[in-house]
């Protein structure tokens, strides 16, 4: 039994799955992850190509935007749908080319890494009924800290047998700057 057991962050659960079932969205299974710097570059180039003034709009805004975007489970078409500005609008721009861009180099950010699990186990019912039977049961520690992409995946894998149980302290809550919050 323990050799079955998985121990490990959202994130690295997500990429060993990621890895078995991501050609279904049209990446190849040896993906790249961007960290914050490669994600940075790619925004600035992205900007460049938008023509967009870098010291009007620092990359790191949109870098930041768009992280919060996928927290939230937003797509760069959802994102412009929710834009009241004209600066909501650039950002949308921003958001689309660079997820093409991610896509055409086999790539993604850390927040896809969550984004794109939850959009597999979304848009592909016999890819959630695999992982709702082989996660009988899940446990998750520092619940306080789990945002709302995450809330969601735990609970479409623990739909099924409804043995999820969760531990935190609101008290204790420190990735609020990565769409944490306790609500979950």
């Amino acid at each position: 039994i323990a050799k079955s057991m998985w121990v490990s962050t959202f994130h690295s659960a997500c990429v060993r799955l990621l890895r078995q079932e991501i050609e279904r969205l049209g990446y190849s299974s040896t993906f790249s992850i961007y960290d914050s710097a490669d994600s940075q570059k790619l925004i600035s180039r992205v900007m460049e190509t938008l023509n967009i003034d870098p010291k009007r709009y620092p990359a790191r805004q949109f870098q930041s935007m768009i992280s919060n975007a996928k927290n939230e489970l937003q797509s760069p078409y959802e994102f412009l749908s929710k834009a009241t500005n004209q600066f909501d609008t650039i950002a949308a721009d921003v958001y689309t080319m660079y997820e093409k861009r991610l896509k055409q180099a086999n790539a993604m950010d850390f927040d896809d890494l969550l984004f794109k699990m939850h959009e597999l186990l979304q848009n592909f019912p016999e890819v959630l009924h695999k992982y709702q039977h082989k996660f009988k049961y899940i446990l998750i520690d520092e619940y306080q800290d789990t945002n709302p992409v995450q809330y969601q995946i735990a609970k479409l894998l623990a739909a099924v047998h409804e043995n999820l149980c969760v531990v935190g302290d609101d008290a204790q809550s420190i990735y609020s700057f990565r769409g944490a919050t306790i609500e979950n």
